[in-house]
């Protein structure tokens, strides 16, 4: 298959468990071949039931009842819809949603559409901080802003979780999203609400501003635009024939994938809604603050399990989330800005984005601001909807780029009603918001200039429309980290003439030095470099005249003396102190032209502990660096 998007010379999305799945086996019989394709859609499934959907549902519920569960159906119909575009585009062009936009808007629209998309991921993230937190507070006592400042340590949950592949993640978040279903059912049972009274909720109505207000957080908080981002890039870590029965075949099993974990979401952020409708509203309670709604489960239902249960519950949904939420980080910023960082890096920075304004409001503002901060969270979330959905629905209704696989026309109709749905309540929130302003002479610079953000925003949701529409486009912009087009050879073999060699005295140094002589030879003259690294050797560097410094000294002398014997020259110098700062100063100052050194293949936490010597010294090289496995 032939199509403009295809990633056939650059870097995949998600690269390290890119096709890890493999679906093509012959002997997989009808039901493992199945089970191959259904994962992806439970990873984004998990962000349709985070704490931001919790405060949603609480308000709906709480403060109108069973009036807004037909806004829950409709989010969810539009999810699967929209879901089933982006994994459409991941399975057939071989590109996510941000390497899709990358290649087709100019590179300042892409730099917002980047910033938007980034926008969304610390929001969503806010509200998985803001969630853990309560959760934590609710089961333990621990204050909201300790709590909030333990959720930095879940960063390196994702590191540890992708050691062991994409199947063990997407086992261990469904085990969190099934803790959340199965506490949240049981507490329907407890409440036993009337099932006529229930079915009144989905008839379609809004009874006031604030319901609106509402309703948008709802549907921003069920259709995310990171998941968008998220799925179209999860897909691809399936391996599938790329012929036409392989490629219907995924897409497929991958909407139906989608159907059952989104239509699972669905039931349960009904359940939330039902609950507060049930327990709150009929009691004439009013849920602003998740942490309430905990304190009043256990007198209304006359039971503390049901309260346990809620923050059990409320800590496993914040939990799942923010392992999707680091992903969608990693796609966006690889898709758009071609940069790629350490997996923690990536999910320290975006943690700390959401922790600072979280602390912020519970300092300044007290705990009682947080369920408002969760909405309002949510609201952004639907704010950014329209600058991922439209994009979306642009590239796989295209026949030039999607081939025999774009959309047919009853799907692309129905993918642009939800567009314009979409845009159409944002616009009609933006003007209820300004409105207000309008008719205020109070109004402040600030105000105004939201307004004026706006109407900034509208616009480039006007351009993103219809500029793949206008433009005649002559040289596609590569959609992946490295270069589409690969030049020709010119092999200019290079001869070392100064190698130098980093040795601890261990068993390995063998194995160095033979594989520094094999690129060198009787010309090269070989540097034997060893760090010392006693209290002495600290302290008085050169200076030093410790046992440690004599002993190290006379083993690299031996070194030195073993390789004249073979007719290598060679030199021998000690460093002290520092050791990756003494290895690359050593190197300067004998004019090395390669340096080889070992790996012990420390991981993790051993890096922390014996120092990445490797990295910290090729930095500060411009010289090659052979690394050599040991």
């Amino acid at each position: 298959m032939s199509n403009l998007f295809e990633n056939i010379h650059g870097q995949p999305s998600l690269s390290e468990v890119h096709g890890s799945v493999d679906t093509t086996r012959k002997r997989m019989s009808g039901w493992k071949r199945m089970f191959a394709f259904f994962g992806p859609a439970y990873l984004v499934s998990v962000g349709y039931m985070d704490p931001g959907n919790w405060a949603t549902d609480l308000a709906a519920g709480s403060r109108y009842g069973y009036t807004l569960i037909w806004v829950l159906l409709m989010s969810n119909g539009m999810a699967i819809l929209l879901q089933g575009l982006a994994s459409r585009l991941g399975i057939v062009a071989g590109i996510d949603l941000a390497q899709a936009n990358r290649e087709t808007y100019p590179r300042k629209v892409n730099i917002i559409l980047y910033a938007l998309a980034e926008i969304a991921i610390v929001a969503c993230d806010l509200a998985e901080v803001l969630g853990m937190a309560i959760g934590l507070h609710l089961l333990t006592g621990i204050s909201l802003a300790w709590g909030v400042g333990i959720t930095a340590l879940d960063t390196f949950l994702l590191l540890f979780l992708q050691r062991f592949g994409i199947r063990r993640m997407e086992a261990f978040i469904i085990t969190l999203v099934a803790i959340v279903g199965v506490a949240f059912f049981i507490e329907i049972w407890m409440a036993s609400p009337s099932p006529y009274e229930v079915a009144s909720g989905f008839i379609p109505r809004i009874p006031d501003d604030q319901a609106l207000y509402i309703a948008i957080g709802i549907i921003g908080a069920t259709v995310m635009p990171h998941n968008l981002y998220l799925h179209s890039a999860l897909v691809q870590t399936r391996k599938i024939s790329r012929d036409e029965k392989g490629v219907r075949q995924a897409i497929r099993w991958n909407m139906i994938d989608s159907s059952i974990a989104l239509n699972l979401a669905f039931f349960v952020n009904a359940a939330i809604l039902v609950l507060a409708a049930t327990v709150f509203f009929k009691n004439g309670k009013t849920v602003v603050e998740i942490q309430d709604a905990h304190a009043m489960l256990a007198p209304l239902l006359g039971s503390s399990l049901a309260s346990k249960l809620f923050a059990i519950a409320l800590i496993a949904a914040g939990q799942s989330s923010t392992v999707t939420g680091t992903l969608a980080g990693q796609i966006v910023m690889e898709g758009y800005l071609h940069l790629r960082i350490n997996p923690w890096m990536r999910r320290m920075a975006t943690r700390l984005l959401a922790i600072i304004p979280a602390v912020f409001a519970i300092l300044m503002f007290g705990d009682s601001q947080v369920g408002r901060l969760l909405i309002f969270s949510q609201v952004v979330l639907s704010l950014q909807l329209g600058f991922a959905v439209i994009p979306l629905i642009i590239f796989v209704s295209n026949k030039k780029k999607m081939g025999i696989y774009r959309i047919n026309k009853i799907t692309q109709v129905f993918s642009w009603l939800v567009a314009f749905l979409l845009v159409w309540l944002n616009l009609r929130l933006v003007y209820s918001l300004a409105s207000e302003r309008f008719h205020d002479p109070s109004a402040t610079i600030t105000e105004w200039l939201i307004i004026a953000t706006a109407f900034f925003f509208i616009g480039l949701l006007i351009y993103i429309t219809v500029y793949p529409f206008l433009r005649s486009r002559k040289e596609e912009r590569s959609t992946t980290i490295h270069s589409k087009d690969s030049p020709g050879l010119s092999l200019d073999l290079p001869r070392y003439a100064r190698i130098a060699v980093a040795v601890d005295f261990s068993k390995y140094d063998e194995r160095l030095i033979a594989h520094a002589v094999s690129l060198g030879g009787k010309d090269t003259h070989y540097i034997l470099i060893h760090v010392v690294e006693s209290v002495s050797a600290r302290i008085l560097r050169e200076h030093s005249d410790d046992l440690e410094t004599r002993h190290d000294q006379e083993r690299i002398d031996r070194y030195r003396a073993h390789l004249e014997g073979l007719g290598f020259p060679a030199t021998a110098k000690l460093g002290f102190r520092d050791r990756a700062a003494e290895i690359a100063r050593l190197v300067v100052e004998e004019k090395g032209d390669l340096l080889v050194m070992g790996s012990h293949g420390h991981k993790g936490l051993q890096d922390w502990l014996h120092g990445e010597t490797v990295e910290s010294v090729r930095h500060a090289l411009r010289i090659p660096v052979l690394v050599v496995n040991t």
